[in-house]
């Protein structure tokens, strides 16, 4: 079975263990890919502002998350 589809199933379990290690992982999943899609915008030229609209946040939240860690100081 796929790993995310397992993931999803897991964290609906009725035993919390399971449900709370499950969402752990999604969460952690979560942040990985959002920390690769902000990579993959910014060398594609997108500025803050645009990352934080598709977000939902604002430009000053999604450039202090990912700007330390990622390198990504310049703006554009």
């Amino acid at each position: 079975m796929n790993e995310g589809v397992q993931l999803a199933q897991d964290a609906s379990s009725r035993d919390p263990a399971v449900g709370l290690r499950a969402v752990r992982a999604l969460r952690e999943l979560t942040e990985r890919m959002e920390s690769l899609q902000v990579s993959n915008a910014r060398e594609l030229g997108w500025s803050w502002q645009e990352i934080a609209a598709v977000l939902g946040v604002s430009r000053q939240a999604v450039h202090k998350k990912h700007a330390r860690t990622r390198g990504l100081r310049r703006e554009r």
